[in-house]
């Protein structure tokens, strides 16, 4: 592997070069549009200034990650025109874009700040770790973290133990006295007391880096002079400006967005709402008319204008004009966005938007396939196969059929929500192929005691609003994963409230 040199490592005055920006996702799930909006802001910015846009993979969780999620996130962001400059597709002076790629760097890095004692091996052990949060918690003293056991390790043993073969972790030695002042572009200055700062894992003991050194790392080495990022990283940056200093680099500027909410401000998330971007490119919303939306959340260009163009927020853009509070998705009003947008088209402009939105030629030669042995007739196939399109289905014909023998409502709205929860972080759902689908829906029915049919049944009803339908799985599938867990979250809704039970 090889890495080119930082850019520019001794600049002193960042605002003199044209600015380089990145957006960094992490590839362990679908593409959320929170990273769409992050991309959003990354790429105005760029284009404004004439700066370079970077894509970086940070692909550290061997567990989660996966080529499947890296590839549907670098779809999404191409198909609503957010391209990028340098990345894992592109190439680039100062690749590989991929972390995983960059292991040798992060090493060499890491030995750099163990020479200064800057930073130091740690062996405790996972039960000693656990341990130390129990007793935290029984404390009640309300410190939590490390307690720096093995900060003050003798060099020379900790060496003849990592030659030993024990496994270890490296952690950043934080200072324990002090402040450190985050000077946020959006928020003003952020003051945090280093001693409420651990000491902080860099270095997995897989050899692998933690988010904190990578993105510390490839953010020097790849000349990034601006970091546009969401506030859930505020609480970190104090020992990413740290790691900086124990390093003797230049950081970046900091802008930290506010995080998109729901409507009753909680974070946006897929267990309440649909949040990954494919799903609403299937459902036909507008690549323009999303961004649209993406910018209004934080940026206005002002006076009574709120509809406005990538060009034309690019033209505008201002960090006096962006707001760093947390803005509400409002999907009403992406819909009357995109109701609009669709309405000003014309016929033709409209005819090729759906056919290549909706009816692509995969897609109905699916759909096709399992209609095929239940029509008679042609003009049979599209009410046969209505529910595989929008979002919602209705349920007032068939929430009778929910009720199912010796089961309570409570416990059917209670299985539906498992089934919610435990299938977001089952390996085998991840990319809700057929054989994925059954082997967990089959496994959950066991772990829970519940018969297939009856589950099988619920979720039929749930994803379809019927009874009969084609394969439950092949259904599923086709549906997509986005717009089968929306029903099922409202068919639950529907359930709790206790309508026809």
């Amino acid at each position: 592997m090889s890495v080119d040199a930082p850019i520019s490592p001794e600049r002193a005055d960042l605002g003199t070069l044209p600015p380089r920006v990145r957006i960094a996702p992490s590839p362990t799930g679908d593409p959320h549009v929170g990273t769409a909006y992050i991309a959003l802001f990354n790429y105005v910015f760029a284009r404004k200034h004439g700066g370079k846009f970077i894509l970086r993979v940070e692909d550290t969780d061997r567990v989660r990650s996966s080529e499947s999620s890296e590839q549907a996130i670098l779809a999404a962001l191409r198909w609503l025109g957010l391209g990028w400059d340098e990345g894992p597709d592109v190439g680039g002076p100062h690749g590989p874009y991929r972390q995983s790629e960059r292991l040798d760097l992060y090493k060499r890095e890491v030995e750099a700040l163990l020479d200064k004692r800057a930073a130091y091996p740690c062996f405790c052990t996972k039960e000693r770790l656990d341990g130390l949060r129990e007793d935290q918690r029984l404390s009640k003293t309300g410190r939590f973290g490390y307690d720096r056991h093995c900060r003050e390790l003798d060099p020379a043993a900790a060496a003849a133990r990592i030659a030993a073969g024990e496994a270890h972790v490296i952690r950043m030695k934080m200072p324990t006295t002090g402040a450190t002042v985050v000077a946020d572009g959006l928020r003003g200055n952020i003051i945090r007391e280093n001693a409420e700062s651990d000491d902080q894992v860099i270095l997995k003991s897989d050899g692998f880096p933690t988010y904190h050194l990578a993105n510390v790392v490839d953010d020097h080495h790849m000349g990034i002079t601006h970091v546009i990022r969401g506030e859930e990283w505020i609480s970190s940056t104090p020992k990413h400006i740290v790691l900086y200093q124990m390093f003797g680099w230049e950081p970046p500027r900091w802008y930290h967005l506010g995080l998109l909410r729901n409507a009753d401000k909680s974070k946006l998330s897929k267990r309440k709402n649909p949040v990954s971007v494919d799903y609403y490119r299937e459902l036909g919303y507008l690549p323009e008319t999303l961004l649209n939306f993406l910018g209004t959340l934080g940026f206005s260009i002002g006076g009574d204008v709120e509809r406005f163009s990538v060009e034309q927020m690019i033209e505008h853009f201002d960090w006096a004009r962006v707001s760093a509070g947390g803005p509400v998705f409002d999907q009403a009003k992406l819909e009357a966005f995109n109701g609009q947008d669709i309405r000003e088209m014309s016929v033709d402009a409209l005819y090729r938007r759906v056919v290549a939105a909706v009816l692509p030629e995969a897609r109905i030669k699916a759909l096709l396939e399992q209609a095929q042995p239940r029509i008679n007739v042609l003009d049979e196939f599209i009410p046969y196969v209505s529910f595989f399109f929008g979002g919602s289905v209705d349920y007032d014909a068939v929430l009778p059929k929910f009720r199912i023998k010796k089961r309570t409502r409570a416990e059917v709205t209670g299985i539906l929500k498992l089934y919610l929860d435990e299938i977001e972080g089952d390996e085998r759902a991840r990319g809700f192929t057929v054989a994925g689908l059954e082997a967990f829906s089959r496994e959950f029915c066991e772990g829970h005691g519940w018969k297939p049919r009856e589950v099988f049944a619920l979720l039929r009803l749930a994803t379809t609003g019927r009874t009969a339908a084609p394969g439950l799985f092949e259904t599923m599938h086709l549906c997509g994963k986005d717009r089968v867990r929306r029903r099922i979250r409202e068919a639950i809704e529907r359930l709790d409230q206790g309508e026809n039970w």
